[in-house]
């Protein structure tokens, strides 16, 4: 009796060991990320090279799990994945890693949690999803949506006090003089950063990310091969990211690789943030659904804030400790609103279409194209998330 508890414990607790080694993939991808880019690594090369990597990982699961189904690719199967690989990864990931660099790691991950939910606000704009205000699920994720939202706002427009773990190096000896001027442009542009601009780019990125969910639900439909999609999606991105790189440098020195930090992080990122990140987190969502790996994700905010500050010597603020708490709060209710809401259709799906209707508040039991929470193909970042 006592060996059957504890296996059922140890079954019990494997998606969790999954998603929390999923985190952590998450938090040496964002520190490993920062540090490379503040010495000067070209973008669109990493994101190549990364793309790469992980395309030589996913390959052998394709070929022994889905190799079957690559007869079935046809012209408007590659435009989807173009259109996955272009707003999932070139575009979300580029403007990801130009706020990245800009701000602090911390602050970017921050974003990350905003993507659940503008999701959500473009699927309900496109009406992919019903928004049921007269439900008490709706109405605590709306909350939550704009719980998050006020916590991003937030963390951006308010700084406060700052406080040091551990040593603290100074980036700027004129910054002392600088903290006279309402502290308004030397937190603009302190050591090099452009909070402004890092802000748009990180922007960007949410909604980038966003489409991409959406463009998943199309994806699903021609192609429900995981594995081969997601190979395909980053042969398609490392070859965008390729391109676009080219046209903007063509220094041999920029695509040069060295033994040092830059390979370990393309190594890192490819094999495990994406590769091992996607095969556990698909996983886990099969067991568990598709709102169980976002819950994870504030996680990743907590330990890249501190071990930015330990090992970075990152100064942490006040404004930005009290934006993440609300924002955390805020995806909670927002994910707890969409688990029972998905769990109370799933109960809906198994009654007749009669009493269905009628549990739908009497809407009509037309058929609905799949959420875009649904399990996606890829995890460009490692859960947006995950997201």
């Amino acid at each position: 009796m006592g060996e059957n508890k504890v296996e059922k414990l140890l079954m019990a607790c494997r998606p969790i060991l999954a998603m929390l080694a999923v985190q952590i993939f998450a938090i040496g991808m964002q520190l490993l990320s920062k540090v490379i880019l503040n010495h000067g690594t070209f973008i669109f090369a990493l994101m190549a090279y990364r793309h790469l990597v992980a395309t030589l990982c996913v390959a052998p699961f394709a070929f022994f799990f889905e190799r079957g189904n690559a007869n079935k690719l046809s012209c408007r199967i590659f435009f989807w994945l173009f259109l996955s690989a272009f707003t999932g990864i070139t575009a979300a990931m580029g403007l990801y890693y130009y706020g990245l660099r800009d701000t602090t790691a911390t602050y970017a991950t921050n974003f990350l949690n905003l993507i659940p939910v503008v999701t959500f606000v473009i699927s309900s704009i496109l009406r992919m999803e019903k928004v049921r205000l007269k439900r008490r699920t709706g109405q605590v994720t709306v909350v939550g949506a704009i719980l998050c939202v006020g916590g991003a706002l937030i963390t951006s427009l308010y700084k406060g006090k700052g406080f040091h773990i551990g040593h603290h190096h100074h980036v700027n000896n004129n910054s002392n003089n600088n903290n006279n001027n309402n502290g308004l442009k030397s937190n603009m542009e302190a050591g090099g950063r452009h909070w402004g601009r890092g802000t748009l780019l990180l922007i960007g990125s949410c909604f980038s990310y966003a489409t991409w969910f959406v463009v998943q639900v199309k994806l699903l439909k021609v192609l429900p091969s995981n594995y081969l999609a997601t190979m395909l999606t980053c042969v398609i991105a490392c070859i965008q990211s390729t391109l676009l790189g080219l046209c903007l440098d063509t220094n041999k020195a920029s695509w040069k690789l060295g033994w040092d930090l830059q390979l370990l992080t393309i190594f890192y990122s490819g094999a495990l943030a994406t590769a091992a990140s996607f095969c556990l987190t698909t996983w886990a969502i099969s067991i568990q659904g598709p709102t169980f790996p976002p819950m994870f994700n504030p996680l990743t905010l907590i330990f890249v804030a501190i071990s930015e500050a330990i090992m970075l010597g990152e100064e942490i603020q006040v404004g930005n400790i009290l934006g993440t708490g609300v924002m955390v709060a805020g995806l909670y209710c927002f994910l707890w609103g969409k688990t029972k809401e998905m769990k109370k259709m799933n109960k809906l799906a198994h009654l007749p279409r009669s009493t269905a209707a009628l549990a739908i508040d009497q809407t009509p039991t037309t058929s609905e194209p799949p959420s875009p929470h649904s399990p996606p193909h890829l995890l460009p970042t490692a859960s947006p998330t995950n997201n």
